[in-house]
């Protein structure tokens, strides 16, 4: 418990606040903060106020408010008890409750962080004051592998940190390499505690959709010796995840009819085929329909089905499926402080935080798979349509023949290491002289040694039906036969032979990869008190980012042996059972399937010696840069970066109005080394260089109008270095590499662009603070980011002639003959990545946060803390292969609106909160993929809650509800009016009972 009285006690802990110290560490420097802050200003006098007495969650919010009061910057904090008592599971969750902070969450959990608008990619995280990277691995539909330079936050556990703080504007003496914010964590050091300080907290926790329990433990321990000045400290933190994640998924829709589709359905005897050269007959003749396939019988039913559904504005789910994703989670954390402070003026800080994520995930689907198969490979050309209804341009309900179904199974093994060490001397040469020294390295080893998928497979099933009607995010699917019977169920081996009377044949795909990331950094940064009202910070730093990413696969994974003699497909198959508990799946929708049991076939066929097993279709050898599928990921990107600062420090006055600001210039370098292996020439390793460099000013003020009102400007140059990871055809957009398709109706090339500029704008942001009661704000800020330039993956059509100019090595001037079936005039379509014009980015934040102690009663002890912000922006995009004509439309990944709500209780002994965090639809890919306009994800609204009970002094009782509704990963692909879904999937809710001890 923490007491303030008057005005005298609001600015002190104002001080005392702003340094980052513990609530634990506040007791101590209260007296000598009063004077420290007087020296910098002098408010005029006020009133006496009654007794304030700040406790528990009150008392960390009332701690993040004097930290953003006294903050020059527009900075939101959370402290300790703010991540240690909100209902969140990981750091993403905690910082979401920022004004501006949204999270995107795989596998139920928050991942990445968008702030403003802008994506993970344009927001730095730095920890312990060092840049830093984490990885880890997701589902496809989330992102997969992080290869690029968004942050993982869900690599960490909460509990391993104290402070987190979000700097929304640019000063001289941050880091560049924003656009949107720079997020400081920071964990807990020894002399943030006053002597001994220990605590322990222990939780079981429930997943209603698995039924699974789960432990999670944290601990922190700490002491101070030789008169306070050697201090130690560690902390640790366990927890386990068991749950499913289930639910219906198209991966993206496409048209029936046209490029990109999978060549149209099988029309019936008489009608006029699609190729007017086709002469009509009965069977494989017709251009439509796939060779082997005999027509559907001409009837005016049929007739009519086929033409609803075969038509080019019309759009079918690309593999209509039910899944269910088996994830299994451990979380190991530490961190470790040592401080000493050998002499008043010098203080050694060694920091080490390490943290440990392993994980699998089963991915079990049920699927449609002709839909999804090229042309060539039969696709609809086998399908007759029996029944169709169209809405909206969607092929709602259909039934069909001829339909092959896989049920697959893909299996993960994920772990992600994450290592940092930093080491700070801060020095006091003089009262007005001081010097802080920083070296760190952080590493980040994300290892998926076992990515392997095996199928099995049905040919020609009948009567295979789907109806969206009533139910747009889970269909019925009547899937034509038993999926519960293994009978059912084929092996299909390479002796099937080649064509499409051999398909669909099983699979088993070997996809082991890895991605290394390395920073290291140096800083020096020295601060000079010219006099009491200016005070010159000047410095350098220096740091080096590594990206190392391997992937290994098998040269053909459709060729698979066949079963041995007396194997049957109930000895490699299993039943999945239970499906679709949380998601009210239409009655007579399959809750059972077969599906590949994987430990079985791994066993009975090797696959995991990395060699020829000697036996037809048993080459289990892994391959990477001279295997062309596996080729692409293999990659290396390093990049140095060298800036220096300049920055004044200022405090005035303005007609009695206290004026604090700093302005500043960054000077920075950037030297890019990229190299890759393409796909043209064999396989040619290829590398390249680049750099640039930028300056960087920067503005920013703080008036205060009154005790109670601030008001701020902020405006400054800021750059975002090109996303490492960003990636077309498979192949990574920084990386030089090429490639080549010379494919009978696709003629195909793609260039990697190491020379790519940064993403850079100039920033401008306007806020009015109102500090109306103690602990309480009402705020408005408003920004606007004028962003010139941005990176679009453009497409254009070029003679190959043209291409050989270009890269002549690449693109090998006797390359096109008539051997390889085109010329030096093939027209070829070129994608690449290049810097294009961006467009404004403009919004505003509004924050309210209040305890409500002024009320009779209970009520007293209530509170709210609520922010919304509001986003818009205006990027042009390329929406021909030309690039001669442009859509513009938000951002990708940025969300209108979203907003924030917690509604609190707290006394003595019981304290709760409700929490609510909403996100508006947010695009995903503009323009979509598969002809469509755009794919987005739709809006979400988490509910969570937490109570706690004091036992005692030492003990706590807690309670927690994660996601409370369920909210679904609710994906979708099409335009402003057809808005199909992609992705439905639910996590199931959350509880955890757990108990505090403090010591």
């Amino acid at each position: 418990m923490f007491r303030f009285k008057g005005a005298h006690a609001q600015s002190t802990r104002s001080a005392v606040l702003r340094h980052g110290v513990s609530l634990g560490a506040m007791v101590l420097v209260l007296a000598g903060a009063g004077s420290a802050f007087a020296q910098t200003a002098q408010p005029p006098e006020a009133e006496e106020v009654d007794e304030i007495v700040v406790t528990g969650f009150r008392a960390s919010l009332a701690e993040s408010l004097s930290i953003k009061r006294e903050e020059v910057a527009v900075v939101d904090a959370i402290s300790a008890e703010d991540i240690a008592d909100f209902p969140d599971l990981n750091l993403a969750e905690a910082i979401q409750r920022i004004p501006g902070v949204s999270i995107d969450r795989d596998a139920g959990e928050g991942r990445t962080l968008t702030v403003r608008g802008l994506s993970s990619d344009f927001t730095r995280t730095r920890i312990n004051g060092m840049e830093a990277q984490a990885t880890t691995g997701g589902t496809d539909s989330s992102g997969g592998a992080n290869r690029g330079r968004g942050f993982d936050f869900n690599v960490f556990a909460a509990e391993l940190f104290n402070s987190v703080r979000v700097r929304k504007t640019q000063s001289a003496e941050v880091e560049e390499g924003s656009l949107g914010a720079t997020i400081d964590l920071t964990t807990s050091r020894p002399f943030d505690y006053r002597g001994f300080t220990a605590a322990a907290s222990a939780q079981y926790g429930y997943n209603d959709l698995s039924e699974e329990w789960n432990p999670r433990f944290a601990a922190l321990i700490s002491d101070t010796f030789a008169d306070g000045r050697v201090g130690i400290l560690a902390s640790f933190a366990y927890s386990e995840r068991d749950l499913y994640e289930e639910g219906f998924s198209s991966v993206r829709w496409v048209n029936a009819v046209g490029t990109g589709s999978s060549g149209g359905f099988c029309s019936p005897v008489g009608f006029a085929p699609q190729n007017p050269t086709n002469s009509g007959s009965t069977g494989s003749s017709a251009a439509n329909c796939a060779t082997g396939v005999a027509r559907p019988t001409n009837t005016a039913a049929n007739v009519t089905a086929y033409t609803t559904a075969n038509q080019a504005s019309v759009y079918i789910p690309r593999l209509p499926r039910y899944g269910r994703l088996v994830h299994h989670q451990e979380r190991t954390g530490f961190t470790g402080s040592v401080q000493v402070r050998p002499w008043d003026s010098t203080t050694i800080t060694f920091d080490l935080l390490y943290s440990h994520l392993d994980a699998t995930r089963q991915e079990n689907f049920l699927e449609a798979l002709s839909f999804s198969r090229n042309a060539a490979a039969g696709g609809q050309t086998q399908i007759h349509v029996v029944d169709a209804v169209v809405e909206n341009n969607m092929l709602v309900y259909g039934v069909f023949n001829n339909v092959d179904l896989r049920s697959e199974q893909r299996y993960d093994e994920l772990s992600t290491e994450f290592t940092q060490q930093t080491f700070t001397v801060d020095h006091d040469f003089s009262d007005r002289f001081r010097m802080r020294a920083f070296l760190g390295q952080a590493t980040s080893e994300f290892e998926n040694p076992v990515q392997t998928t095996v199928t099995i497979d049905r040919q020609n099933v009948q009567n295979f039906s789907w109806d969206f009607r009533g139910n747009p995010n889970t269909p019925l699917i009547s899937w034509g036969i038993d999926p519960t019977v293994a009978t059912n169920w084929q092996w299909r081996d390479s002796s099937l032979g080649t064509g499409v009377a051999a398909l669909p044949r099983s699979e088993i795909r070997l996809r082991p990869n890895s991605v290394d990331t390395l920073f290291q950094s140096a800083q020096m940064d020295f601060q000079y008190d010219v006099n009491d009202w200016l005070t010159v910070r000047f410095g350098a730093n220096w740091k080096t980012f590594e990206s190392d990413s391997r992937e290994r696969r098998r040269t053909d994974e459709t060729v698979v042996p066949a079963l041995p003699p007396g194997t049957t497909m109930a000895d490699i198959t299993r039943l999945l059972t239970g499906f679709g508990g949380n998601l009210g799946v239409p009655t007579g929708s399959a809750t059972s399937w077969m599906v590949p049991n994987l430990d079985a076939i791994a066993r009975l066929f090797n696959i995991y010696c990395n060699c020829n097993t000697g036996v037809a279709g048993g080459d289990f050898t892994l391959t990477g840069i001279t295997n062309g599928n596996a080729r692409n990921g293999n990659r290396f990107i390093d990049e140095d970066d060298t800036s220096f600062y300049l920055q004044a420090d200022f405090t005035t006055y303005i007609a009695d109005m206290r004026l604090r600001g700093n302005v500043g210039v960054r000077q920075v370098q950037t030297e890019l080394y990229a190299e890759g292996y393409s796909s043209t020439g064999g396989g040619t390793f290829v590398f390249d260089n680049y750099s640039y460099d930028d300056t960087l000013p920067s503005l920013n003020l703080a008036l205060d109008v009154t005790d109670d009102l601030v008001v701020r400007f902020g405006a400054a140059r800021v750059m975002a270095r090109p996303s490492i990871g960003n990636s077309f055809a498979g192949q990574n957009y920084l990386v030089p590499t090429t490639s080549l398709n010379t494919g009978p109706a696709n003629y195909t090339a793609t260039i990697g662009n190491v020379a790519l500029d940064p993403y850079r704008a100039n920033t401008y942001d306007l806020s009015v603070e109102w500090y109306f009661a103690p602990e309480s704000l009402l705020s408005v800020a408003f920004f606007y980011k004028d962003i010139d330039s941005y990176i679009q993956v453009i497409r254009q059509d070029l003679e190959y002639q043209q291409l050989t100019a270009i890269n002549p090595t690449a693109f090998a001037p006797g390359f096109c003959t008539l051997a390889t079936a085109c010329s030096p005039t093939t027209i070829f379509q070129l994608t690449s990545a290049v810097n294009t014009e961006g467009g404004p980015l403009s919004g505003f934040e509004i924050s309210y946060q209040q305890p409500f102690f002024f009320l009779p009663g209970l009520l007293s002890n209530t509170g709210v803390q609520l922010n919304y912000t509001h986003v818009a922006s205006e990027i042009d995009y390329c929406s021909n292969a030309l690039c001669t004509t442009t859509v513009t439309n938000d951002m990708v990944n940025l969300s209108p609106q979203a907003f924030n709500a917690t509604l609190y209780y707290e006394d003595e002994t019981f304290s709760a909160r409700v929490s609510g965090s909403y996100r508006d639809a947010y695009l995903q890919n503009v323009p979509g993929r598969n002809n469509n306009a755009l794919e987005g994800k739709m809006e979400t609204l988490t509910i969570d809650a937490s109570a706690s009970w004091n036992v005692t002094d030492q003990v706590v009782l807690t309670f927690e509800g994660l996601n409370l509704t369920d909210e679904p990963n609710h994906q979708w692909v099409g335009d402003d009016n057809r808005q199909s879904t992609s992705v439905y999937h639910t996590t199931g809710r959350q509880y955890y009972f757990g108990v505090r001890y403090r010591f």
